[in-house]
């Protein structure tokens, strides 16, 4: 690998987090979709975490997650503790989704996109002492899950572009 590619690789996994959060908060003129915008971050981080986690630090994580809670005027520090939480469940099973065809890669996330997604309802009820309505949390995992396929695809495609398939 050239020495240019091996220096790029190294920041990749954080900096692909890092726009996939910058697409998460990009105002879409299209009504109510803030509180569906999909959780493209933790679709970046899933990646990173099954296929790469050595290049993806979680004092990254930790920022990024930090910054966005900042910008969406969530409670701090919310969305880096579910990111962080992320990827600590993702490398406790990734052995059984690495090397596995992407059907399972699909259903792992898809079981962790839940758990993240409920479990930020909950924790955003008890925060703020109101029930919010559990239906936008479901249909905001349900996109998130329905996209992670094309989002896993740029993922991989930039991973073999300049880390390489078996780096």
């Amino acid at each position: 690998m050239p020495q240019a590619n091996r220096g790029l690789a190294r920041f990749l996994p954080t900096a692909t987090v890092v726009v996939a959060a910058i697409i998460s908060l990009l105002p879409l003129p299209i009504p109510g979709y803030a509180a569906l915008t999909p959780a493209f971050t933790l679709m970046a981080v899933y990646h990173w975490s099954v296929y790469r986690p050595d290049l993806l630090p979680p004092s990254g994580l930790f920022v990024v997650g930090f910054a966005q809670d900042l910008v969406t005027g969530a409670a701090l520090p919310t969305t880096a503790l579910a990111l962080l939480l992320a990827r600590a469940a993702v490398l406790r099973y990734r052995r059984h989704l690495v090397g596995r065809p992407f059907p399972f890669a699909w259903a792992g996330f898809a079981v962790l996109a839940a758990a993240v997604t409920v479990g930020l309802w909950a924790l955003h009820c008890v925060l703020q002492l109101n029930l919010f309505d559990l239906r936008t949390a479901i249909i905001r995992g349900a996109l998130t899950v329905a996209l992670f396929p094309a989002a896993s695809l740029a993922l991989g495609r930039s991973q073999r572009t300049l880390i390489g398939a078996s780096a």
